[in-house]
């Protein structure tokens, strides 16, 4: 047996509804589902994210940095200071692509990955 694939990724929230609504709006995520306040999931490409309450997750649960790949980060972090997040950094890999490192409005840090090669804004 092997990994294939991501198939889920979810962060512990304890506002499930309100952080759903940030990544549905500021990245585009369609949400597939909603447990009331306990579990929120989305579809992203071929892959899901979701947001659970403290009650859904293994307890002292800390979820990881999330990296999700994107076509136009100047886009995207405009968008993602619109909706209250906040853009911590960005890195250029030259041919290999270029990251957008972002805090969500809970502060949890995720990133934004493009292959298309294009100039860094400070």
């Amino acid at each position: 047996m092997a990994i294939t694939r991501l198939r889920l990724a979810y962060h512990v929230h304890d506002d499930v509804a309100g952080l759903g609504a940030f990544y549905e709006q500021a990245l585009g995520f369609q949400r597939r589902f909603q447990d009331a306040d306990r579990w929120a999931e989305m579809q992203v490409g071929d892959a899901r994210f979701a947001i659970a309450s403290r009650a859904e997750a293994p307890e002292g649960c800390q979820g990881p940095v999330l990296v999700f790949e994107s076509d136009d980060l100047d886009a995207d972090a405009d968008v993602i200071r619109r909706h209250g997040g906040e853009v911590v950094s960005r890195r250029d890999m030259g041919a290999h692509g270029r990251t957008l490192t972002a805090r969500d409005p809970s502060g949890t840090v995720f990133q934004l990955f493009c292959r298309q090669p294009a100039s860094i804004q400070p």
